[in-house]
């Protein structure tokens, strides 16, 4: 019977060894046939080292940022052969879309200040493969409601995507301390403190606010607000590593990247390197032992409240992950998930799947729970209106509050990428008010013939800005000091 088991075992580890080969040596094959690799897929920019952010104060990460912009524009802008110097190529300065001509560059790191002493300081961090555009908008309500702003640039981004080839996920962890050093400094002392984590700048956040628990020299987070956080990853993203290892041979060089793509976007890499997908798994693994090891030690009391936005349908990040490994194991701190249904009023009829009626039913327990529960959703799935159904904490009926806002009627729900961006933004938004950043990503209309663009479809159909970003921002606003969180909700 022994024998028989351990023969079994070893034609499973054989099998398995088999398939991981196979699928390894297809996926390899595929991306050789794909588009060659340009400059800014080869050239690898010296970012800062996770000592050396730590040993560097605000200036210093700046100056050292600047060089980086320079060291770009001198090994890609200035050597782009012919055939690259295209509208379409962020990397062209002669295109409409080079950051390098707008009067702010958004993939660089900022401060906003408010008018007078700021009576309190936020610190914001991107996406993977984004910039600190995506939170400019957030940012600049935190400044007019008389905070101070820090949006940090994270290492490997902003720059060239190869820029993700080489980055460590510790860097990330570094440039999250100095952002928050900054923060602390510009408020000053006993001011509140709120951190804003987008993506796997949520998983960031998070990180943070526990390391913060523990390390009592980092200024402790009063607010947490996360946006699509990477809290959860597919099981395909853990094992992204693999799907790099042919790149160790010159010859299959391009196996290093999941897709490349045209560079079309002024403030978000298109292509995608293996590395940048290990190291944002990585990220999250650790988060999630921290947040484990912290339940079992009863320390999750000690974090600060987290308020949490969350599109229903995601293909990026893991819904319900956010609930069972994160709010699921909070304790009673005043914590809130708010959770964008599906469009139900989309006339989309049988070309949705069976199981989204139940979707949510399926992701979030029942009553009563500890952290409060908003579930923004159709009135009723014959009208485009929407409503916040509100389950307090502790509670098991619902109350239901009319928003005034509706779903578009072309829209059949947000996405991963829509939570930070008003419907007016001027690069994602469906209704934008200016051209200034060269391009109007999240208007464009994709109908037509295949094969005239120069990128795929796929890269222009995800929902890109949200309908209810109003209503995002006031309840981010209502836990600021002076706004009454109480009469805001």
């Amino acid at each position: 019977m022994m024998a028989t088991t351990w023969r079994l075992l070893k034609w499973l580890i054989v099998l398995a060894i088999v398939l991981l080969v196979a699928v390894v040596a297809v996926r390899t094959w595929q991306i050789q046939q794909g588009p060659p690799l340009e400059l800014w897929h080869t050239y690898e920019p010296r970012e800062m080292t996770t000592k050396e952010i730590d040993k560097a104060d605000w200036q210093r990460y700046l100056a050292e940022e600047q060089r980086l912009m320079d060291d770009v524009r001198r090994e890609v802008t200035d050597r782009l052969p012919d055939e690259a110097k295209v509208v379409a190529n962020r990397y062209w300065s002669g295109s409409p879309i080079y950051p390098g001509k707008f009067a702010t560059d958004w993939n660089r790191s900022y401060v906003m200040l408010p008018e007078g002493k700021p009576k309190g300081a936020v610190v914001l961090l991107h996406g993977l493969t984004d910039s600190p555009y995506s939170l400019r908008h957030i940012a600049r309500r935190y400044r007019d409601d008389g905070f101070a702003a820090v949006a940090i640039r994270l290492p490997g981004h902003g720059t060239v995507p190869s820029g993700l080839a080489t980055v460590e996920w510790e860097q990330w962890s570094a440039a999250t301390r100095l952002a928050a050093l900054e923060a602390r400094r510009l408020a000053g002392p006993g001011t509140p403190l709120h951190v804003v984590g987008f993506s796997n700048g949520g998983a960031l956040a998070m990180k943070y606010a526990l390391d913060a628990i523990e390390d009592k020299t980092l200024p402790r987070p009063d607010h947490i607000i996360l946006l699509s956080p990477m809290i959860g990853v597919t099981s395909l993203a853990r094992f992204a590593g693999i799907f790099g290892w042919p790149a160790l041979l010159p010859r299959f060089a391009k196996a290093a990247w999941l897709g490349i793509v045209t560079e079309f976007n002024p403030f978000k890499y298109n292509s995608f390197p293996v590395n940048g997908a290990r190291q944002s798994s990585l990220v999250a693994r650790v988060l999630q032992a921290r947040i484990d090891a912290y339940a079992r030690d009863g320390r999750l009391a000690e974090l600060a409240p987290v308020l949490t936005f969350q599109s229903v349908v995601d293909f990026t990040v893991s819904t319900r992950a956010i609930v069972t490994a994160l709010y699921d194991r909070l304790p009673k701190n005043g914590s809130e998930l708010v959770l964008f249904d599906y469009n139900r009023n989309a006339k989309f009829g049988p070309l949705l799947r069976r199981t989204a009626d139940t979707m949510l039913e399926r992701m979030v327990p029942s009553p009563p729970r500890n952290y409060r529960l908003v579930v923004v959703v159709n009135e009723t799935p014959t009208t485009p209106m929407v409503v916040a159904r509100v389950t307090e904490p502790g509670a098991t009926e619902e109350t239901v509050r009319r928003l005034d806002l509706a779903y578009p009627s072309d829209v059949f729900s947000l996405s991963h990428l829509a939570l930070p961006f008003p419907m007016d933004d001027s690069l994602y938004g469906l209704t934008p008010t200016t051209t200034e950043y060269g391009v109007n990503l999240g208007a464009l209309a994709t109908r037509g013939e295949r094969g005239l663009l120069t990128v795929s479809l796929d890269s222009l159909v995800r929902m890109s800005a949200n309908p209810f970003f109003s209503y995002l921002m006031q309840r981010i606003e209502a836990d600021l000091p002076g706004r009454g969180a109480a009469a805001s909700r």
